[in-house]
């Protein structure tokens, strides 16, 4: 397969300009290509993950990426399809600009030939005044077409603000500088971004520039119709410290099956014959979670480093009996002990009864009572036979926790506070 067959074997690219320039681009030059994100949140999160590993494959296949963070945009917000943007300080802007700079930098080379570059659109946005905008810029920009796009025309009667509708501009000016300071060639995005992105491709046009090419790959939604990249706490972020690396491993793990195929085939740099194994594996014994597993251990690897997958793989073991908890990390504990549930104690520990009560894993000392005496409870992995039974302080995992579960499946945490 050529490069471009293997993206579409991918499904990764929905929209394009004309295939016909677009895939000997692709498939046998060296293109200089950028993808935008804007500074909306302090982190990027799994939704990011398409546009940023497309750009590490366009790169493994010989292409310049340019990461464009957009300091310029983020100020002002592509329109939603409901209201209006909370606008962010241009401090606050600054901040996460520098925050997802640092989060991009481990996706792509920044070396040899086709070495990747950061970008930032308030570099030639912000020295430029009104005047000069609206002269070099605005009158390039029918405005009927402007109107035509989808979340525009959407927004009309509930009403949009000059700033959003404006957006387009200050993005389709970024395709026109970055073909000017850098030749770039190429854009692509989510395909939500396809009015901007082709309105890009026509300034650059209307300049006397290019030409230019374009794609966008298409949104990920799940098999039920729901949003991609939310689990119950919301957002799942690439940022540790806003989502573990263990909630991001057990993200992908739990996924459903009806999903995992997409998923490998997005987000996974496996080839195709081992793709279409872990497919057959999933077709023929689901409750392996084959598929899950692999895509949950290469993505953890390739976001939070190995050292945190194994971990994460290792908690996901321990935590139900199949691994040694004390070998966990103090941070992956507690990570995986808050997703659980994590019930606090001051105080010396009371009984074993009282503690299943106390994690939310009993309703009553009776129901606690009748877990241990029914053989399903344990305290770290060890199963309990007395109720009245009080745990000694020696059992502390890293002086400070125990992890109770409740037959197989169902665990929870309890830490123990400083007096």
């Amino acid at each position: 397969m050529t490069f471009v067959d293997d993206l579409q074997w991918r499904g990764l690219i929905q929209d394009s300009t004309d295939p016909d320039t677009l895939r000997p681009a692709l498939d046998h030059g060296s293109l200089t290509f950028y993808v935008g994100f804007d500074p909306t949140a302090a982190s990027l999160h799994v939704g990011h993950l398409m546009q940023v590993l497309t750009a590490r494959r366009l790169q493994q296949a010989g292409h310049r990426p340019l990461l464009l963070v957009g300091g310029a945009t983020g100020q002002i917000g592509d329109p939603r399809e409901s209201s209006e943007r909370t606008l962010n300080s241009p401090e606050v802007v600054a901040e996460w600009v520098q925050r997802i700079r640092e989060q991009l930098a481990p996706f792509v080379s920044y070396d040899g030939d086709n070495a990747a570059t950061l970008v930032n659109n308030l570099d030639w946005t912000g020295p430029t005044s009104v005047i000069e905008f609206l002269r070099d810029v605005g009158k390039h920009f029918p405005v009927n077409k402007m109107l035509a796009r989808d979340v525009v025309r959407n927004r009309l009667e509930s009403g949009i603000s000059f700033t959003e509708f404006s957006y387009q501009l200050l993005q389709a000016n970024d395709f026109y500088e970055l073909h000017r300071r850098h030749g770039c060639a190429l854009q692509y995005g989510g395909s939500d971004q396809w009015g901007n992105i082709t309105a890009g491709v026509d300034f650059i046009r209307r300049r006397g520039a290019g030409p230019v090419h374009a794609f966008t790959t298409p949104l990920v939604l799940k098999a039920d119709g729901t949003k991609f990249g939310k689990s119950e706490g919301g957002s799942v972020w690439l940022d540790a410290a806003m989502t573990s690396p263990y909630a991001f491993y057990q993200f992908w793990v739990n996924a459903d099956d009806k999903d995992v195929s997409n998923y490998l085939r997005y987000f996974s740099f496996k080839d195709r014959a081992e793709i279409s194994s872990l497919e057959e594996e999933t077709a023929s014994k689901p409750q392996l979670r084959s598929a899950q597993k692999a895509l949950a251990l290469e993505l953890t690897t390739l976001v939070h480093g190995a050292g945190e997958a194994s971990q994460a793989v290792a908690a996901s073991q321990a935590l139900f009996g199949r691994g040694v908890l004390a070998d966990l990390s103090s941070s992956t504990l507690r990570a995986a002990l808050s997703e659980a549930g994590l019930a606090t104690v001051n105080g010396p520990l009371p009984s074993v009864a009282q503690l299943l009560q106390l994690a939310g894993l009993a309703k009553s000392g009776g129901e606690a009572r009748r877990t241990v005496a029914e053989g399903g409870a344990y305290v770290n992995n060890e199963r309990v036979s007395d109720a009245d039974a009080v745990v000694p302080d020696s059992a502390l995992l890293h002086g400070r926790y125990l992890v109770l579960r409740k037959g197989k499946r169902t665990f929870a945490g309890v830490e123990v506070l400083p007096s």
